[in-house]
């Protein structure tokens, strides 16, 4: 079985067009198969963006590991400075894509983790992929702070069942840490680069 954070996804592509609210705001996403939370906005994700207090969020974002988009587009919609990055190809077409379809001025590029960036940003934003393996998510975390300014943000959401509080530990060794809320399970967390 294929995953979505393959770079280049092999199963028949089947797009289906979701409407949502995040925040009492109508978004459309169009999604597909091998692309992560086909079916709607991921539970975790809505955690994530209802958590965020919009009016503090300035400067340079980066969506990392963006899937179709809802991250990314949502913060764009606040005219927020946004660039949007995947592995998986088929996430990167969808998220430019949406971005048009919600009329959004955003950044979309391909890269494997850091690998294309070549700025520093002041907010990094994600859902990660926890099916990657410990390994792999423990650099994707702790390197975002090479791409962070100085007091620069990761914020992160990750599902108690998931390891939410041995990976806030973690994170600790690293950044200063802040559960910015808790709901049925999910973590919103904010890591600042110091």
């Amino acid at each position: 079985m294929a995953y979505y954070f393959d770079k280049n996804p092999t199963s028949d592509s089947h797009e289906n067009l979701i409407k949502v609210f995040i925040n009492n705001t109508r978004f459309c996403f169009f999604t597909d198969n091998d692309v992560f939370s086909k079916k709607g906005l991921d539970f975790g994700t809505r955690t994530l963006l209802e958590a965020i207090n919009i009016d503090n969020v300035h400067g340079k974002i980066l969506d990392l590991g963006c899937g179709y988009g809802p991250i990314g587009i949502y913060l764009a919609h606040y005219n927020k400075d946004v660039d949007m990055l995947d592995i998986n190809m088929r996430a990167i077409e969808l998220a430019k894509k949406n971005a048009e379809l919600n009329k959004v001025d955003v950044n979309v590029f391909q890269s494997d983790m850091y690998q294309n960036v070549n700025k520093k940003y002041d907010y990094i934003v994600s859902n990660p992929p926890i099916r990657v393996g410990k390994d792999i998510l423990y650099k994707l975390l702790f390197d975002a702070s090479n791409y962070l300014n100085a007091d620069g943000h990761l914020i992160i959401v990750v599902n108690k069942n998931q390891g939410a509080k041995s990976l806030i530990k973690k994170l600790e060794e690293k950044y200063l840490v802040n559960v910015i809320t808790k709901n049925k399970g999910f973590f919103v967390i904010d890591c600042q680069n110091h």
